[in-house]
């Protein structure tokens, strides 16, 4: 890879993991993905667009996000090292 200082794009390594119903509806429960400080909704996009409509899940407004172990909104941006949660909302009783 070609550092940012000569021209090339840096890409960065992010973790994304997947709780519960959406770990089994996707049949995998990590996954290392590259991105380029998106925010969490454009990389969801962009996974629905490439990998089909099971990945629809994520979009899904009761779906929980986490960042780096936080539950944040899907306007924050990711960065290189980040870990990236999703999970459905957890009830008790």
């Amino acid at each position: 890879m070609v550092p940012a200082a000569f021209g090339g794009a840096i890409k960065m390594t992010v973790d994304v993991l997947f709780f519960a119903r959406i770990r089994e509806q996707l049949g995998r429960s990590a996954w290392q993905v590259m991105a380029d400080g998106q925010t969490i909704a454009a990389l969801v996009d962009g996974w629905v667009a490439e990998h089909g409509d099971a990945w629809a899940v994520l979009q899904q407004a009761d779906v929980r996000c986490a960042l780096n172990q936080v539950i944040v909104s899907r306007d924050c941006i990711v960065h290189d090292g980040d870990e990236l949660a999703f999970f459905p909302p957890v009830t008790g009783g």
